[in-house]
């Protein structure tokens, strides 16, 4: 018997008033103002970008007029999961995969209802899970239930050989979104590498639930010698992975770290700034 992923935040009260007055994907109208593809010229009013004047069409008329533009759809989504060994490690009682996936099929639920094209992405020592391109709300149980096998995995992950099979199997510019956490700095620098080569035709978007963990023996007043180095040692590890994180942020690499309850409406927020700004 498949057990299915928690979708509970879903049906929050929260996220359905949001998606009842959300900006993008629920009403079949055209929904003009910020994007990237073109639907017609009106009459420049205060407060519009002043980047979106057509100065010829401006001089034909003998009036100010701006683009205006339609939301783009049909964009391609990828959620891609590392369940190695980093990803099994828990957080308030539950691994941080579990916690992963639930953020993803949120995150996922609100791309499918904005008409854009969603995908599954899962990966170990070696890539694990690969679903089609799906499209439309009605298709979103298809998506919890590919997630469903979704499995932990006690290795490390290759970050080179995921992400160039990622790669090999986009053939058009996508958002994609990876869940990870690393310890390790060589494997680290591997995934530095592989988002590099990513990010010259996609956009990526890196997902890390904060180490409670490491914050609370840091915070914790030490009562002996063992305490005392056990906090050396867990400062050490987070700022390692900061260094980590700053040098994502340098490549031009979104990444979004935030306690488990928060990560799912934050990526939310990301996805539609990056809809508006029209960068797919």
């Amino acid at each position: 018997m498949a057990v299915v992923p928690n979708i509970a935040a879903i049906r929050s009260p929260t996220i359905q008033m949001f998606l009842r007055d959300a900006v993008f994907g629920l009403l079949a109208r055209k929904i003009r103002g910020e994007g990237s593809e073109f639907e017609a010229l009106s009459e420049y009013q205060p407060g519009m970008d002043r980047r979106s004047i057509d100065w010829k069409g401006s001089a034909r008329h003998s009036k100010l007029l701006a683009k205006e533009y339609d939301t783009e759809r049909n964009n391609q989504i990828v959620f891609a999961l590392d369940c190695g060994s980093a990803m099994c490690e828990p957080i308030d009682g539950l691994p941080r995969i579990d916690r992963a996936v639930s953020a993803a099929l949120l995150t996922a639920y609100i791309t499918l209802k904005a008409g854009d094209r969603t995908s599954l992405f899962s990966f170990a020592a070696r890539p694990e899970l690969s679903t089609p391109f799906l499209s439309g709300s009605r298709n979103f149980f298809r998506l919890q239930q590919e997630a469903a096998r979704i499995d932990y995995r006690h290795q490390e992950s290759n970050y080179t050989l995921a992400l160039s099979t990622l790669q090999s199997q986009l053939q058009r510019r996508s958002l994609i979104v990876i869940f990870t956490d690393f310890t390790d700095p060589t494997a680290a620098d591997l995934m530095l590498e592989g988002a590099a080569r990513l990010i010259d035709k996609h956009l990526v978007l890196f997902v890390i639930l904060q180490d409670r963990e490491l914050t609370g023996i840091i915070d914790k007043a030490p009562e002996s010698a063992e305490d005392v180095a056990r906090a050396v040692t867990a400062r050490n590890l987070l700022a390692q992975k900061n260094l980590v994180l700053t040098k994502l942020r340098h490549m031009g690499i979104d990444v979004i770290e935030g306690a488990h309850q928060d990560i799912g409406t934050r990526l939310i927020n990301s996805y539609l700034n990056i809809k508006r700004r029209g960068s797919l």
